[in-house]
């Protein structure tokens, strides 16, 4: 996974008007989760990052790891959640969470379609289904993309989760859930058609 330093300011104040005053002066009230208290529940700091800065961490089709300078002290995290408003798209809050290299955490990883689908070849449409898959292992274990090859996908056939492997990497995503089909499109149904008279 590629990585990405941010810096970040510990926030002294988290209620709606600190966090208003905060977003005017540019900046991006978010939580960063550590290790688990023996509840069961993460520790959360309150912090805040440049809204510019984050950006360049949000708006990417890349997975990061993050690495969080907070008053000195550098943590890796991952983003978990991205709140950002409904009409200006602008970011509101962030939830970032600690991993170490053996801590397995749970992440959305890109699908990369590999090959030319026969389907495709005999006039079918390849239509991808899901944009990510859920994987589990340990930060340093997931790739940046999960290659999915559909060479010998046919019309009306479809990859499933179910259907990949991953060395090192347990997939979280139902084994039922479409990744990609091929449909049959106006001209190869016409195609099927004038071979058959």
């Amino acid at each position: 996974m590629k990585e990405i330093s941010l810096k970040a300011e510990v926030r002294p104040a988290t209620g709606k008007a600190a966090t208003r005053e905060m977003r005017k002066e540019g900046k991006v009230p978010c939580n960063l989760y550590g290790e688990k208290k023996a509840d069961g529940k993460p520790v959360a700091e309150a912090i805040s990052i440049a809204a510019n800065e984050l950006n360049k961490a949000i708006f990417t089709p890349d997975v990061l790891v993050c690495n969080i300078d907070v008053d000195g002290k550098v943590r890796k995290a991952v983003i978990k959640e991205v709140q950002a408003h409904p009409v200006s798209g602008a970011i509101l809050h962030v939830d970032f969470y600690e991993v170490n290299d053996k801590k397995p955490i749970t992440i959305g990883i890109p699908v990369n379609i590999v090959g030319h689908a026969q389907g495709v070849r005999d006039g079918g449409k390849l239509v991808p289904v899901i944009r990510k898959i859920l994987v589990t292992a340990p930060y340093k274990d997931i790739p940046e993309k999960l290659d999915v090859d559909v060479t010998n996908l046919k019309i009306g056939k479809s990859v499933k989760v179910g259907e990949l492997r991953y060395d090192g990497l347990t997939i979280a995503t139902s084994k039922e859930v479409i990744v990609c089909t091929v449909k049959m499109t106006r001209a190869a149904v016409a195609q099927a058609a004038q071979e058959a008279q």
